[in-house]
């Protein structure tokens, strides 16, 4: 199982994994205090729940409106059916306008397509932005959270790295420092830059334009800075009014960090006199997910990564272990989709709490699709043949009242006789950091015959 294997080795550095998982829930639980603050709260789910629903439903009406509105702005639209298609795009429009450095804030559609590798090898240079990207890019690393791409790193690994990459001086950890450092080379790279790269958040059909959400302007920075502009933007980003997005900017900020709303919610109408904007429309397996209806609701997300944030097995696993571009529990129900086989394991990275429900702002039923796609993962067999031998004995005992009496009485013998020394060997990894049950003296069986008998001594019989 990959995501299991994966997070073994990011179990070995425990300080490191105490760090991230502290951190998470630190998030989370300004989160909580944030959106406790809005009685409207709940109502507010509701409505972005219905919204989302609504725009899915008539997706392709709203995504025709947007192009015919932006196209009237100026903006010049395109279409992508998949990563690759993508990719050329972005590459052709640079190429047309002899743009040869890029400066890109934070798009997980880019990231999801490859991007930074596919214009790296073309010669394009493309620097990331954002601060939590920038580390990670500087580290040679894929981002571990989708609003936090560099949770997983302690400050002094940070230090160390600036000190390697920008020269920085050695041993100094201090957050301020080392963010004050990262925006002097930041700013050398926009004024540089001939070229910029955004993601869209929010897209408005009845007006042509597009938001984009960031902490530290740098998305602003670089598309007022460059002469030509590219919009990365997956079609489940389209609202239908510009009144609805009152609704989703007062959830995405609460929900991801605890903020009141995004420090900058920058929109784009028109190209500037003497400069062009593009956006690029993604589908690369959307339209497919849209025609699950079992998973159709993934599409709500609004990336606001709060269900990652609670997620006991991704504060404790890190999203390098899920091996996608997206982790955490969303990522569990989208990554399938995309490639059954190669993401079969992800489902199972979760408890089926239902804590990353409870917090998803678009009430996504998160923890119900990734019982539905184990039950997929389960019947193409794509199941390790040990775990498929184990759920098949399992599901003949649970299915005969006889087996399962039996077996619960060879447990309880076992766990008396048998020595510690076996029972907790190298077959029971669950073993390795709790104690098996203390057996009880009877069974709930044996318990309920005594005192069925005894009811009936009684004479309180049925």
């Amino acid at each position: 199982m990959l995501h299991a294997k994966n997070a073994g080795e990011f179990l070995k550095n425990e300080k490191a994994v105490d760090s991230h998982d502290k951190a998470l829930w630190f998030v989370r639980a300004k989160r909580d205090k944030a959106v406790n603050k809005l009685p409207e709260w709940e109502s507010l789910r509701e409505t972005a729940s219905g919204i989302k629903a609504h725009t899915l439903s008539r997706l392709d009406e709203y995504l025709e409106e947007f192009e015919r509105k932006a196209t009237e702005n100026g903006i010049k639209v395109h279409w992508a059916e998949t990563a690759e298609d993508h990719n050329h795009l972005v590459r052709q429009i640079l190429e047309t306008h002899n743009v040869r450095k890029v400066v890109k804030s934070k798009s997980m559609l880019t990231e999801e397509c490859g991007l930074n590798p596919f214009l790296e090898a073309s010669g394009i240079d493309v620097v990331d932005t954002d601060l939590g990207e920038r580390i990670v890019q500087l580290a040679h690393e894929p981002p571990s959270h989708i609003v936090l791409p560099a949770i997983h790193k302690t400050k002094e690994q940070v230090g160390e790295l600036f000190w390697e990459k920008m020269g920085t001086e050695a041993g100094n950890n201090d957050p301020s420092y080392l963010t004050g450092e990262a925006r002097k080379d930041l700013r050398r790279k926009f004024l540089e830059a001939d070229g910029a790269i955004t993601g869209v958040n929010f897209a408005i059909a009845e007006t042509g334009e597009f938001v984009v959400c960031t902490n530290e302007g740098n998305a602003d920075m670089g598309a007022h800075l460059a002469k030509v502009h590219v919009a990365c933007m997956g079609i489940e980003k389209i609202l239908p009014k510009r009144e609805h997005l009152g609704v989703f900017l007062r959830m995405l900020a609460r929900n991801a960090t605890g903020q009141a709303v995004t420090t900058y919610s920058s929109h784009f109408s028109k190209p500037r006199k003497g400069a062009e904007i593009h956006i690029v429309i993604v589908d690369n397996g959307r339209s497919k997910q849209l025609g699950r209806e079992d998973f159709r609701a993934s599409l709500k997300c609004i990336r606001c990564g709060a269900c990652l944030n609670t997620c006991p097995v991704y504060r404790r696993s890190g999203g390098h272990s899920y091996g996608s571009v997206i982790p955490g529990p969303i990522g569990a129900i989208l990554s399938p989709g995309i490639d059954l086989k190669k993401h079969a394991s992800l489902p199972y990275a979760s408890t089926l709490c239902g804590s990353c429900s409870d917090v998803c702002p678009v009430k996504i039923d998160i923890h119900t699709q990734l019982y539905k796609w184990r039950q997929i993962v389960a019947k193409e067999k794509y199941l390790p043949a040990s775990k498929r031998m184990m759920m098949g004995g399992m599901s003949k005992i649970m299915a005969s009242p006889k087996a399962f009496e039996m077996a619960g009485k060879a447990g309880a013998w076992a766990l008396k006789v048998v020595p510690r020394g076996i029972v907790y060997g190298p077959w029971n990894p669950w073993g390795k950091e709790r104690e098996m049950p203390e057996v009880p003296k009877q069974t709930f069986g044996e318990w309920y015959k005594e005192y069925e008998q005894q009811e009936s001594e009684n004479g309180n019989a049925k």
